[in-house]
């Protein structure tokens, strides 16, 4: 198991604010002195949090894997194909949401996102995509020739105690799926420390 850390947020500090800092660059210089064996953030088309410079800096600057999430826009796929960062983890964005709230729907934009993959592979880079904790999902992106699927933990962290064990299933049925499609598997989405 390996541990990637998002520091979007202290971007969002440093947005909210207008200011200089936090920089998350030095966070993800911190998370990887710490043990971390990759960092990631979210370039979104709002650029609420994450800008361009910072991925930039942190393609230079970061001595593990660098994972940047992204809708499969015309914008962000020549964005990640000008940065090469070592993977892109193509997810659904929403105007006016607080946070990712689910997976792609790869079942319905599979010939949008078989295209997307193809361009990212192409320049180098692997491909994640982040779906919910489904077989038809996770069968899917293996079709449209993904490397890997991040399986949605939102429910499993947001669930309460009695229904936590029958997220966690989903995510292990969807995990094993994934294996045995030849997906590398990730994990992620309201998880902390607990």
């Amino acid at each position: 198991m390996r541990l990637g850390v998002n520091i979007d947020h202290v971007a969002t500090v440093r947005e909210a604010r207008k200011v200089l800092e936090p920089e998350p660059v030095a966070a993800a210089v911190l998370a990887e002195l710490g043990g971390a064996d990759g960092i990631t953030v979210h370039l979104r088309g709002d650029r609420r949090h994450i800008q361009e410079r910072d991925v930039e800096l942190l393609r230079r600057v970061s001595s593990t894997r660098l994972n940047v999430e992204m809708a499969a826009t015309k914008e962000m796929l020549e964005i990640a194909t000008r940065l090469k960062p070592h993977q892109v983890t193509l997810v659904p964005e929403h105007p006016n949401e607080l946070t990712t709230t689910g997976g792609l729907d790869v079942v319905r934009q599979a010939r949008a996102l078989k295209t997307a993959v193809a361009r990212l592979q192409a320049a180098g880079m692997t491909v994640s995509l982040f779906v919910d904790a489904t077989s038809a999902q996770v069968k899917k992106a293996a079709a449209v020739g993904a490397t890997a699927v991040e399986i949605n933990t939102g429910p499993y962290a947001d669930a309460s105690d009695d229904a936590r064990s029958v997220e966690l299933q989903r995510v292990v049925r969807a995990s094993k799926a994934a294996a045995r499609e030849g997906l590398d598997v990730l994990a992620g989405h309201g998880l902390t420390y607990r």
